[in-house]
């Protein structure tokens, strides 16, 4: 039985890990006591203890306890502090041949952030085919659930004497600095940040990451059948990543389809003049939460949709 520590396990991350593990007869979930939640010696030893420990804090105590922690404990942080460091591995096992093999070595792991996972992947199989340059200028939209604020956000959605600007969509991080830009450049290779635009709305859960492209910027004459064909071609036998052919029959993508779920689902819509990539998953699933399961069962050697299959269509 493998023995897991979750610091941090009364987040909203934290909770769902928690959900994912709990049934699971190889997996000993590793408990502090309430009073120690903040001790920095008593959380070291749980680390000690423990085959895997992931991180569900603030970045700058992700840091802290990262620090202190032993070189050789495997560490997957969900927070932003490591997501761009190279002591530390990306940990999406979809984003290279050679990804797998660099989380199942490694002791540090750091796993990607919502918005990201969607644009990443996305992006990164049309750098990779020379479909797409590296210099390319690109905008992306994001629709998604309020869970992915966290718990003050979660309440204030849930509050019934709330805000009434609530009960619409908000775009937020106007300023073009959100904390997931750097990642979302770094992982895929491209020259220059795009141009986000985040938005959340009143779901708890699920979102939906659109990257707009005119066929104009795609190499060689390409169009959406070669982009659909690289999308194929990288996911092949992903067990969670499917690509469609066709956008869903109603003509609709909607945010909340895969909330519940720890995959993602492919769309490129339009025509070859100009199409949208289109990735649907749920934030607290291949977004979050379910991709630190994933990177944990990578790191054992389980099955790597062990606890995770279950929710996912």
């Amino acid at each position: 039985m493998y023995k897991v520590f979750i610091d941090g396990a009364h987040g909203t991350t934290g909770l769902r890990i928690n959900e994912y593990l709990i049934g699971r007869p190889d997996i000993q979930i590793l408990e502090i006591d309430s009073d120690l939640r903040k001790d920095m010696e008593a959380r070291v030893s749980m680390i000690k203890s423990a085959d895997v420990s992931i991180l569900c804090l603030p970045d700058q105590a992700a840091r802290e306890i990262a620090a202190a922690a032993p070189k050789d404990s495997v560490i997957i942080d969900t927070s932003t502090a490591h997501r761009t460091d190279p002591d530390w591995v990306y940990g999406m096992p979809e984003l290279c041949a050679e990804q797998r093999d660099k989380i199942r070595s490694s002791t540090r792991i750091a796993n990607p952030g919502c918005h990201a996972s969607g644009f990443i992947l996305l992006v990164r199989p049309l750098i990779d085919a020379g479909l797409l340059g590296r210099e390319s200028l690109l905008s992306c939209f994001c629709m998604t659930g309020y869970s992915g604020g966290g718990k003050k956000m979660i309440a204030d959605y849930e509050d019934d004497g709330r805000d009434c600007s609530l009960d619409s969509p908000g775009q937020y991080a106007l300023g073009q600095t959100h904390k997931h830009l750097p990642e979302m450049v770094q992982m895929t290779g491209l020259a220059e940040a795009p141009c986000f635009s985040p938005v959340v709305a009143d779901f708890y859960s699920g979102m939906v990451m659109t990257v707009p492209l005119h066929g104009s910027m795609l190499k060689g004459g390409a169009g959406r059948n070669e982009v659909l064909g690289a999308f194929y071609e990288r996911y092949d036998g992903e067990a969670l990543i499917k690509v469609y052919d066709e956008v869903p029959e109603s003509g609709k993508v909607y945010s909340n389809t895969m909330a519940g779920s720890n995959g993602m689902e492919i769309y490129v819509a339009g025509n070859d003049e100009r199409m949208l990539l289109i990735a649907s998953y749920d934030n607290l699933g291949k977004g979050a939460s379910g991709a630190a399961v994933q990177n944990m069962n990578i790191v054992l050697g389980a099955d790597e949709t062990a606890g995770l299959l279950q929710q996912t269509d």
